[in-house]
C-alpha cells in the first residue's frame, strides 16, 4: 500500500530545492524561501552592505585628505591623487595626510578582523583583544622593548609582537579545561588584562620623564605619530596577514556552530584555532607597535556589521570595511571636531563604552 506523504527525513533534507514554492493562505498566495533562497538574500544583502560602506570608507577618507590646517577641496584631493597637481599640494597630501587616513583606514580593518575572529572562536559577542588583554600583552612587550632594550622601530614591533602572543598563550592555557569555553576565556582574559594593566603602570612609573610621557601617550592608541615610514611596513604586514584568513573562513564558519559539528564536518579544531589565534594576535600586535593599544574598535565592529547584514555569524569583509571606517571616523573627530588635537583611542572609548554598555543590556535582556 503506497502513500503520497513525505517521509520525515525527506522533509527534513537540507538538499531540498525548496527556493521559492508559492502556498496558499486564505486564499492569497504567498512565497516561502527555503534554505538556498535564504542564504542567496543574506549573500546579497551582505554585498550591498559591503558595497555602502566602502562607498562610505573612500568619502571619510577623502575628508581627512582634505581637512587641517592649510584645508582642500575635494576636487584638489582628487587632483593631486591622480596626477593632474604638482607642487606644495602634493607633499601636504601625499607625504602628510595619506600615511594617516591609509594607516586608520587598515589598522581598523585589521583591529576589527581581529575581533571578529575572536568573536567566533568563543561565539560570545564580548570577546575581543583589548577586553581579553592581548592589546595590554602587546603594550607590556612594547614598553620592555622600549625601555629596556633602548626602543627602535623593529625592536618595539618585535616586542608587540611577543607580548601580544604570550598574552594569549597565557590566557589560552589558563582557560582550557578540555576545551575553551567562551564565558570562561573572556573571564580568565579580563584577569590577565588586570594584572598587565598594573605591570605597563609599574614600567611607566620607573621610566624617566621623557620616555613615560611618550609610552603615556602611546598607551592610549594615537595615530599623532603615524609616519610613512613606519606605516607602510605595517600595513605591508597586515595585508600579507590578511591573506592567509580566507583559506580559513570555511573552518571558522564551521567552528561557529560549535567544536562538536566543526569536527563532525571535518574542521580540525585544535589546529583551525591555534592558526586562527595566532593570525588575530599578529595583526593586534603590529597595529599596536605603531599605534598603541586602540579600544573598542575589534568589540563593536564585528557586532555592527553582522547585525547590519543580517548574516548568522560575523561576515569577516563586512567586519574589514565596517572597522575602517569606525577608526577613520574616530581620527577624524579626534583632530577636527573636539576643541584640541587627542589620541583616537580616547574617541574610540567613549563610543566603544557607550556601545557595551548597550550590549551589555541587550544580552542581559535575551538570557531573561
Amino acid at each position: 500500500m503506497s502513500t503520497s506523504r513525505t517521509s520525515p527525513e525527506r522533509a527534513a533534507s537540507p538538499d531540498r530545492r525548496l527556493v521559492h514554492r508559492p502556498a496558499v493562505d486564505g486564499g492569497r498566495r504567498r512565497v516561502v524561501v527555503g534554505p538556498e533562497g535564504a542564504n542567496a538574500v543574506v549573500r546579497l544583502r551582505t554585498a550591498a552592505v559591503v558595497l555602502t560602506a566602502a562607498g562610505a570608507v573612500a568619502v571619510l577618507g577623502l575628508l581627512a585628505l582634505a581637512l587641517g590646517d592649510y584645508p582642500l577641496s575635494p576636487s584638489q584631493v582628487i587632483a593631486v591623487l591622480t596626477g593632474r597637481t604638482d607642487g606644495f599640494e602634493r607633499i601636504v597630501v601625499v607625504e602628510w595626510r595619506l600615511p594617516r587616513a591609509l594607516a586608520a583606514a587598515v589598522f581598523g580593518a585589521a583591529l576589527a578582523v581581529a575581533g571578529g575572529v575572536f568573536q567566533t572562536l568563543t561565539r560570545n559577542p564580548l570577546a575581543s583583544p583589548d577586553i581579553v588583554g592581548l592589546a595590554n600583552g602587546s603594550f607590556t612587550g612594547m614598553l620592555v622593548a622600549l625601555m629596556l632594550l633602548g626602543g627602535g622601530w623593529s625592536l618595539i614591533t618585535a616586542g608587540s609582537l611577543i607580548g601580544g602572543l604570550a598574552a594569549a598563550v597565557a590566557i589560552y592555557l589558563l582557560a582550557y579545561r578540555g576545551g575553551i569555553k567562551g564565558f570562561r576565556f573572556i573571564v580568565v582574559g579580563i584577569g590577565v588584562s588586570a594584572m598587565l594593566a598594573s605591570v605597563n603602570t609599574w614600567l611607566i612609573l620607573r621610566a624617566d620623564v621623557e620616555t613615560a610621557l611618550f609610552a603615556s601617550a602611546w598607551g592610549a592608541g594615537t595615530l599623532n605619530n603615524v609616519t610613512a615610514e613606519t606605516a607602510y611596513p605595517a600595513m605591508a604586514a597586515v595585508a600579507v596577514l590578511m591573506a592567509v584568513l580566507p583559506p580559513a573562513a570555511p573552518a571558522l564558519r564551521q567552528m561557529d556552530l560549535g567544536d562538536d559539528m566543526a569536527q563532525a564536518t571535518g574542521v580540525r579544531v585544535g589546529r583551525a584555532r591555534t592558526a586562527a589565534i595566532a593570525v588575530a594576535v599578529a595583526l593586534v600586535s603590529v597595529v599596536t607597535a605603531v599605534a598603541g593599544p586602540i579600544a573598542f574598535v575589534s568589540l563593536a565592529a564585528p557586532q555592527i556589521a553582522r547585525r547590519i547584514a543580517g548574516a548568522p555569524g560575523i561576515p569577516l569583509v563586512a567586519t574589514a570595511v565596517f572597522g575602517a571606517g569606525l577608526l577613520l571616523a574616530s581620527d577624524l573627530i579626534a583632530q577636527h571636531v573636539v576643541p584640541l588635537t587627542i589620541p583616537v583611542g580616547v574617541v574610540t572609548v567613549v563610543f566603544g563604552g557607550a556601545y557595551l554598555v548597550w550590549l551589555l543590556i541587550h544580552e542581559a535582556r535575551r538570557g531573561r
